[in-house]
């Protein structure tokens, strides 16, 4: 067994968890990851370059920048919820995406003639197959539904802060105001150049520390011990009559889990996810070339899984450790008790290592999203309304200046909004305000001649229309986020069909079949 600290309540924060050994661990590592971002501005000679890196990223470059920008904080902190909440069953929806992202890799579907295409952004594409409206249209959704999921980024992280290593609560805000300054630091200097060496630091010091911690939290915890106690746990309450079910902690498909209704929609939210989410596909636009793109979705499809089990375990472990220890203290939540398990199983050191595990995946997160956001306002939303291209040192300005203003409404958006639900379907169903109609518009754009700007500009509008409903009355009016989120795809359906087919068809459509690459 590993040793471990003195079990504390939630509200005993009288003094921290980190050691000197453990802040030297997290200086050293932000210093260096600092240096290494800034160390790339002097290569950014323009918006291609800050955008996409010049789109000359090979296959291990964006292996280890697309794992690291979609592990963030924010991730280890849903993913553990679910593993809290629903067992094992809740890294479903990991096996989930890494189905879904490997097929795309394979088939390249939409991601092969999108990248054959050379746009900045999904939404550029739009122009050339549609219309500027449509263009402009698309940008500011992308950018609706891209900022309202990021906006809880910075809490969730900074409770994983305070929780894991006894930092007092009203140090939250000051904390991640800082690490979201270095952030947008070497960001708005360095751009993607800076994202991609920075998320290489970051995939390695994470990787470490997802092993590490996982190593000691079954030490911790006990594998039989973990197993039997969620099969007891469901099977009594099971047995209760009257009793609210309690998720089926290994089978997903189960009423009680997710079930089916909810695990199809999310078979074709990854899908949507895979082909639209502008994060994963400035990557795909970065890449040197068609194949590239596709094989990194393939090689970086298993870390998926991953992605949702190892958390989860945390999450699960953190269920059993309480329920066998006098039950989750009143001062804690779902979303909080993992991070503050773990400042009780992690040792001095080890903990420091952690940490500075969880910064790099808040950091890589925060820097990849906050310059995708940038590049789509700057190239979707501010390009087509200019009478006059800018210089290139103005277009460069004015993308740096746009990165920092995101940053600044992330700070106090995150700290404001309430979330509806557990944090996994805020974030699901905020990514389907745009998601739904854009990869409507993506697949109808490159493989149906008959689509027009018509039917382009009612899937947009209709498509929004269920998450917009969830995030405003979802609380009020107890809104399922699957039924929120399948109507929206269903919608952005509809409304590209019926569009397109009552109008007139587009002068020179764009063939069925674009293309394949020939890289």
């Amino acid at each position: 067994m590993v040793k471990v600290r003195r079990p504390r309540l939630a509200s005993d924060r009288l003094a921290m968890t980190l050691t000197p050994v453990d802040w030297i661990i997290i200086t050293v590592y932000l210093v260096g990851c600092m240096a290494a971002g800034l160390w790339m501005r002097r290569y950014v000679r323009g918006v291609q370059d800050f955008a996409v890196a010049g789109r000359e990223m090979d296959v291990n470059l964006g292996i280890a920048s697309l794992a690291a920008t979609e592990l963030g904080l924010v991730t280890i902190m849903y993913t553990a919820q679910l593993g809290y909440e629903k067992g094992f069953a809740g890294a479903m929806i990991g096996v989930i995406m890494c189905a879904v992202i490997w097929s795309v890799g394979r088939t390249g579907f939409v991601i092969g003639p999108l990248r054959t295409a050379g746009v900045m952004t999904i939404p550029e594409l739009f122009e050339k197959r549609f219309s500027t409206r449509v263009r402009w249209l698309a940008g500011l959704f992308v950018v609706l539904g891209g900022l309202l999921n990021m906006g809880i980024f910075l809490r969730l992280g900074g409770e994983f802060l305070v929780y894991a290593t006894g930092l007092p609560p009203g140090w939250l805000e000051w904390v991640m105001t800082a690490l979201l300054g270095l952030v947008l630091l070497y960001t708005a200097l360095g751009g993607m150049l800076s994202v991609l060496i920075t998320d290489y630091l970051q995939f390695l010091v994470m990787g470490i520390g997802l092993v590490v911690t996982s190593a000691l939290v079954i030490l911790h915890i006990g594998w039989g011990n973990l197993v039997d106690t969620m099969s007891r746990t469901w099977e009594a309450n099971a047995a209760l009559a009257g009793a609210t079910p309690t998720p089926h902690p290994f089978n997903p498909f189960h009423p009680s889990s997710f079930g089916w209704g909810y695990l199809l929609w999310q078979v074709v939210f990854q899908i949507a996810a895979a082909t639209t989410w502008q994060t994963q596909i400035s990557r795909v636009l970065a890449a040197k070339d068609a194949d590239t793109a596709k094989r990194m979705y393939r090689q970086t499809s298993f870390y998926f899984v991953g992605r949702f089990l190892l958390p989860g375990l945390w999450g699960a472990a953190a269920c059993v450790w309480f329920a066998q220890h006098g039950g989750l203290p009143k001062d804690l939540t779902t979303l909080t008790a993992m991070p503050h398990y773990l400042s009780i199983v992690l040792p001095a050191g080890v903990i420091g290592l952690v940490v500075a595990a969880m910064l790099a995946a808040e950091m890589s997160t925060d820097s990849g999203y906050m310059l995708t956001w940038a590049t789509v306002i700057y190239n979707d939303l501010v390009t087509p309304c200019l009478r006059r291209p800018l210089t290139p040192k103005n277009q460069l300005l004015l993308t740096r200046a746009l990165v920092i203003a995101i940053g600044v409404f992330l700070l106090f958006y995150g700290l404001w909004y309430e979330l509806p639900g557990n944090a996994w379907d805020y974030l699901a169903v905020t990514g389907n305000i745009y998601l739904a109609s854009v990869f409507t518009l993506l697949v109808a754009g490159l493989y149906w001649p008959r689509a027009n700007a018509t039917g382009a500009a009612a899937a947009l509008v209709l498509g929004a229309i269920g998450p917009i409903t969830f995030l405003l009355l979802g609380k009020k009016f107890a809104i399922a986020p699957e039924i929120a989120g399948a109507s929206s795809f269903a919608l952005a359906a509809a409304g590209m069909i019926v569009g397109s087919l009552v109008t007139a068809p587009p002068a020179s459509a764009a063939p069925a079949h674009p293309p394949a690459s020939t890289a």
